[in-house]
Parts: C-alpha cells; sequence; structure tokens
C-alpha cells in the first residue's frame, strides 16, 4: 500500500494543472493561481514521501515529470498567453505573438527531460525548476488581484507585452541553463548542511508577510540570486 503514496499524491499535482487550465480559459487566473501552488505543495511531498517511505522508483520519474509538464509547463505557458492575448491590441501589437507564450512550456519539457537523465541533480538542481518558474508565474493574476493597477507600477508592468515577452525568453533561458541552484531536499535539518535553505525560507516568511503576493517575483529573484552565491562560495 504505501508504494503507492508517492504516485497518488504526483496524481494530486497532475490532477491540479489538468483543473487549472480550464480555470485559465473560463477567465479565472486567480483560481488557477491557487491550483498551482496546491500542486507545488503534491510535488514536494511526494518526493519527501518516496525517500521517507524508501519506495522510489522508475516510474515515479517518469509520472512526476510528466505532471510537472502540464502543471508546471502548459499552465504558466497559457498564464502568459491568456495575459499577452489580452493586452496585445492595447499596444498595436500582432495577436500572434501571444503564441510565444508557449516557449515556456517547450523548454519547461526540454528541462524535465534534462533532469531525467542528468546524474548531476540527485542533491541539487542545474537550471530553474519548473515548480518556481510556475510559481512565479502564477503569482501574477494574484498580484494584480491585489494591487490596483491605478496605485503601482507593479500591476501595470504585468500587462505589458514587451514585458511579458522579455520574461517569456528570461525564464526559457534559466529553465536550460547550465546555473546550479539549490532544492529543498533535507537530508536532517542541521544548520551546518542547511543553512542556505533556512536563510532563504526566513527571507521568504518576511517577504510574503510585508508584500503578501507581490512578494514572489522578488522570492524567485532571490532563490536565483542565493543559488549563484551560493555556488560561488562552494567554488572559492
Amino acid at each position: 500500500m504505501k508504494k503507492h503514496i508517492p504516485n497518488a499524491l504526483t496524481c494530486g499535482n497532475l490532477f491540479c494543472g489538468c483543473i487549472a487550465i480550464v480555470c485559465i480559459f473560463n477567465q479565472q487566473l486567480s483560481y488557477a493561481s491557487y491550483l498551482i501552488a496546491l500542486a507545488a505543495v503534491f510535488d514536494f511531498f511526494d518526493g519527501f514521501a518516496a525517500r521517507m517511505l524508501n519506495v522510489k522508483s522508475a516510474i515515479g520519474l517518469q509520472l512526476d515529470s510528466l505532471a510537472d509538464m502540464v502543471t508546471f509547463g502548459v499552465v504558466p505557458g497559457s498564464i502568459i498567453f491568456k495575459l499577452l492575448s489580452d493586452n496585445l491590441e492595447k499596444y498595436n501589437l500582432p495577436n500572434e505573438l501571444a503564441f510565444l507564450a508557449f516557449f515556456i512550456s517547450v523548454f519547461s519539457a526540454l528541462r524535465l527531460a534534462k533532469f531525467n537523465v542528468d546524474t548531476r541533480q540527485t542533491e541539487s538542481f542545474i537550471g530553474l525548476p519548473t515548480p518556481a518558474n510556475a510559481i512565479l508565474i502564477g503569482s501574477f493574476p494574484l498580484i494584480l488581484k491585489q494591487l490596483p493597477i491605478d496605485y503601482s507600477i507593479l500591476p501595470y508592468t504585468l500587462l505589458n507585452p514587451y514585458f511579458l515577452l522579455a520574461l517569456t525568453a528570461l525564464m526559457s533561458f534559466l529553465l536550460v541553463s547550465e546555473i546550479p541552484m539549490f532544492s529543498f531536499k533535507f537530508k536532517n535539518f542541521s544548520w551546518q548542511d542547511n543553512k542556505i535553505r533556512f536563510i532563504f525560507m526566513g527571507i521568504t516568511v518576511v517577504l510574503l508577510i510585508l508584500l503578501q503576493f507581490a512578494a514572489i517575483p522578488f522570492v524567485i529573484a532571490g532563490y536565483i540570486a542565493l543559488s549563484i552565491f551560493n555556488n560561488m562560495m562552494i567554488k572559492k
């Protein structure tokens, strides 16, 4: 029975992704954002359960990647597509540019395929993990709901097609880059072995309390910056 627990959690991730896609094309972007967050919880605990129960399997690895492709690949690409579709005309840009949003999905697939065959990524990541990218993009509808566009530059920026297209290019690059990123796989809870994780978690909590959903882009940017800094310190 216990060997099915991690796969059941992974299926929960996939189920959230499928519902999120429906929400996006029903104009319910904020619901899709919450489903990405719920899926990320499933994604964390499926691996955690597999390690704790010692039931890791090849099928579990493949199922996890397939679920991640939907939830953390197709869903964020669809969110960017929807935001672009709704705003390209305002900037006199062709509607066809919205399809470039799915480069996020394409490069997420490449990222997941690389992860499955790259033996360097057992303890950490090479390139931005797909859940981090999806959480960043999934935060946009929540930020737009939190902050009135008339009083904050952040919502205005998130609806700007030039920003969204530049972000698509940047995130696509980061997904398949060779930049080492720390993971949240705890072998123990000692400060010495996990200080970069504890520092990041502390900063994240403070930012979320102060800025709520608007903190998420800064959290993801901080994750990338801390990963680069940590890698430089390790090399020294």
